[in-house]
């Protein structure tokens, strides 16, 4: 017996249904998996042929390494860097480094590579003096005074007027002259756009963190706590949640999220490419680990 038309269109349409929720579920799945799937990056074939012919000199040191000298913060001889993309970013960057870091297992480095115009590497305690900018600049790091990143305009443009009011409190000057310039400086702070123009990332264990945080040069400053997802970094430290994110994916975050909550503009990939080096070594040892391969594990420290 045949189905008639209106049957047999429904369980065509059924099944198509189907069909499409189990390839959503499968890319959801497989999402899951390999969150670094979708990122819009350059091409890694310069890595791939580095990764094949071993470590490399760097031109500037000498020293044997793996695609960059993460002293001299340059790529290695076999990695020409007119094959290395170059990220512009909307804000500076600048990166606190505990003394005690491991400089070849900190992804810190790939920031400065990847984006060096606008990112600067500190080790501590040799670090800038931010005091006469904290209305312009701000720290990554959660605790219970921290903001989310949506709301960072609102808190330093409360920072500008504060310093206005005390800026004009002075008690040698006649209250009503103070009263009003105080007036005519806070329309003049709500009339400037307030941006951020720097952002300040600690770079180390957990476990060090408080010795660089509770440093008086950086007490004062506007704290700012990342929305919560999961790593991808391979060194994860024993005993923490899998959303102690490595340095590099701090930073790919944080800039994903200022530029839709501030710029207020669609992301379409502008800095997937920060991840060049930490997505290419993900898939690395990913497959190093799936095959048992520990020489090639060892080649990406």
């Amino acid at each position: 017996m045949s189905l008639s038309p209106p049957m047999f269109l429904k369980e065509r349409e059924e099944s198509n249904s189907k069909f499409v929720e189990l390839q959503q579920s499968q890319t959801t799945s497989i999402a899951a998996e390999d969150p670094l799937q979708n990122l819009r990056l350059a091409s890694q074939e310069v890595l791939q042929k580095a990764q094949q012919s071993g470590r490399s000199k760097c031109l500037k040191c000498g020293g044997s390494r793996m695609f960059y000298c993460y002293t001299c913060y340059v790529p290695v001889e076999n990695v020409p860097i007119e094959q290395m993309p170059l990220v512009k970013l909307p804000l500076k960057i600048d990166i606190i480094k505990h003394p005690n870091e491991t400089d070849g297992k900190s992804t810190a480095v790939h920031a400065k590579l990847l984006a060096p115009d606008f990112v600067n590497i500190y080790t501590y305690p040799c670090i800038p003096e931010y005091e006469e900018k904290d209305h312009e600049v701000a720290l990554v790091f959660p605790g219970p005074k921290s903001i989310s990143i949506k709301d960072i305009s609102f808190h330093l443009q409360k920072r500008i007027q504060n310093n206005v009011r005390s800026k004009n409190d002075d008690p040698d000057k006649p209250s009503i002259k103070r009263k009003k310039i105080e007036e005519q400086d806070l329309n003049d702070s709500k009339c400037k756009v307030t941006t951020l123009k720097k952002i300040i990332f600690i770079d180390s264990t957990w476990n060090q963190t408080n010795k660089i945080f509770t440093d008086e040069r950086l007490q004062g400053l506007l704290q700012v706590e990342l929305k919560t997802r999961k790593t991808c970094f391979w060194r994860h430290q024993k005993g923490k949640p899998d959303t102690f994110l490595s340095t590099i994916e701090a930073i790919y975050y944080f800039l994903v999220d200022y530029h839709t909550d501030i710029l207020k503009e669609k992301y379409k990939g502008q800095y997937d490419n920060l991840l060049f080096f930490y997505s290419f070594m993900y898939q690395l040892i990913k497959s190093a680990k799936c095959s048992g391969d520990k020489k090639t594990r060892k080649l990406t420290y």
